[in-house]
């Protein structure tokens, strides 16, 4: 208990899934922590679980992809906890389908969320991590940002552009001897809500077409699927000095698919 006490951390995308994984652990550790989400009621009830337990953590609305909420986030976070050490840039979008047939407004936006989304946060965070005397910026990517996929190929762009976005932050921050740590982390087959909405055409309703277990048995390594805490664990690990280390690279967790 305790590995990042005293920090205050900023999680996108928080309301479900490998974020509300993230926050929970996070602040079962001792950070400060505030969720956000375009999702309030799912965001609302993330925080008020994590709050009964006695940890602490606040909702606030969040379009990642408008910098003026991004100013705003940051601004308020630091207003109210003193400062800003742990950016989770987790929200995203995954849309899938022949690269033919995609429109462009689909690639937008999911550009805009899983790729101009990270940039912004990274961009607002620096300032106020280098004011609170140090930060640990941890962006979401994803096995498909190490390799390429059929019918994922726009998702494959915005992943690997997250990888390569990370390792240029990550020197920069280092050669300008500011005291922040830029790593990725790269899940495999996790059992969360972007399965449903991913080729929403493909699902029948009240089912999910995609059957995670069944996935990670015929393509995982392990056999098994992975879950939010899985995540989580090695977010704590990059958020927290016992990898003061690591900055530039990329944590794998996927039961060995990418091997």
């Amino acid at each position: 208990m305790g590995r990042i006490a005293g920090k205050v951390a900023i999680i996108t995308g928080g309301a479900s899934g490998i974020g509300r994984g993230c926050a929970e652990r996070l602040s079962a550790e001792g950070a400060t922590v505030v969720v956000t989400d375009i999702d309030t009621t799912l965001g609302e009830q993330t925080v008020a679980s994590i709050v009964k337990t006695g940890a602490k953590a606040e909702f606030m609305e969040h379009d990642v992809t408008l910098e003026s909420d991004w100013v705003n986030v940051v601004e308020q976070t630091v207003a109210r906890h003193g400062g800003l050490h742990i950016l989770v840039n987790n929200a995203g979008i995954g849309i899938g389908g022949s690269i033919v047939e995609m429109a462009l407004e689909d690639w937008q936006r999911q550009q805009a969320i899983n790729l101009d989304g990270v940039f912004l946060g990274i961009k607002h965070a620096i300032p106020a991590m280098r004011d609170s005397g140090s930060g640990s910026i941890i962006n979401m990517s994803s096995v498909a940002g190490l390799k390429g996929a059929a019918n994922l190929a726009a998702y494959n762009a915005t992943k690997g552009g997250v990888r390569l976005l990370t390792k240029g932050v990550a020197l920069e921050c280092a050669q300008s001897r500011w005291p922040i740590r830029v790593n990725s982390v790269h899940p495999g087959v996790i059992d969360t809500p972007i399965w449903t909405k991913v080729n929403p055409e493909f699902l029948e309703e009240g089912e999910n077409a995609v059957d995670v277990e069944a996935m990670a048995t015929l393509g995982v390594p392990t056999g098994e699927v992975g879950y939010p805490l899985d995540i989580a664990n090695g977010v704590l690990f990059l958020a927290s000095d016992e990898s003061r280390y690591i900055t530039g690279t990329e944590l794998v967790i996927d039961g060995g698919l990418s091997a």
